[in-house]
Order: C-alpha cells, then structure tokens, then sequence
C-alpha cells in the first residue's frame, strides 16, 4: 500500500511539474518586457551612471536643489545645510571645475559609481575620489550615499 500511494504521488507530482515551472518564467519575461534588450546589470549601471552624473553637473552648476533631487529620501534631510557648509559639495568659498565618473560596479548596498572631483579654491587645485552608492527605490534609482574613495577602473579586455 506505501508503494502506491509513493507512486501516485510522484504522478500527481510529475503531471503538476510542468505547470509550476511555467509559471517560474513569468517575472524574467515581464522584466524583459519592461527593458527590452536591456538586461538588468546594464540598466543598473547605467541608471546609476545617469543619477551620479546629474548630481556631478548639480555640483558643478551650484545648483543644491538639483542635487537634492538625486538623492533618496533618507539622504535628503539636513542636505542643504550640509551641502553648504564648509565642507559641502556646494559650499561658496570653492568651485567644482570638474568631475568624471571613472567606474561603476556592483557592490555590497548598491551600485558604486567611483568618481574624480577636481576643487578650485583660491589659487589651489587638487583632485579626489568620491565613491557614491546608488540604489533602487520603487521603480526609480537615487544616490544613498557619498564618501571619499572610489575604485580603480577595471582594466577592459580587448576581444
């Protein structure tokens, strides 16, 4: 009798299999339809490369408001005071007079996008790392964070 019911159960089992897996494909076929041709480390990385351009050309411009606006909700508060300050990306007493985005990764909290910043105040110039990290919130991508550092870009392999 524990061979039949062992046998019916690997029937109703294999007869149900095929639906089960039918349904496993859905969300890999609607997040294909969703961004077609695009799949989801590219959009991740390019999505993340266009919030931390947007915020370089904020900083550049002076522009606080269109920083904020590139940020995550939780980063935004006390923003524009520390953006401002003395240490701010936006404070007064020196310019943003250029900023490149050197390499976007994969990391632990999101997507790392490294960067250069070069700072002008007075007669001094210097450049820095700052390593952002960008996250998905909802359907949209925003900037969680910014500290210094960054990555060296991986090197690119030539076919």
């Amino acid at each position: 009798m524990g061979v039949t019911n062992t046998r019916a159960a690997l029937v109703a089992t294999l007869a149900i299999l095929p639906f089960a897996l039918l349904g496993c494909g859905s969300d890999a076929k609607e997040a294909a339809e969703r961004q077609p041709g695009r799949a989801p480390a590219e959009e991740a990385a390019a999505k993340s490369r266009e919030r931390v351009q947007a915020y370089l050309d904020a900083m550049i411009a002076k522009d606080v408001a269109a920083g904020r606006s590139q940020l995550c909700a939780p980063a935004q508060e006390g923003f524009d005071a520390a953006a401002t300050g003395p240490n701010g990306d936006f404070a007064d007493h020196f310019t943003v007079s250029g900023a490149t985005i050197t390499d976007v990764r994969a990391g632990a909290s999101g997507q790392e996008v490294s960067t250069e910043i070069t700072v002008t105040a007075g007669s001094r110039k210097a450049t820095r790392p700052l390593l952002f990290t960008v996250t998905r919130s909802g359907a949209d991508w925003c900037v969680a964070s910014e500290a210094p550092g960054g990555h060296t870009p991986e090197p690119s392999v030539t076919p």
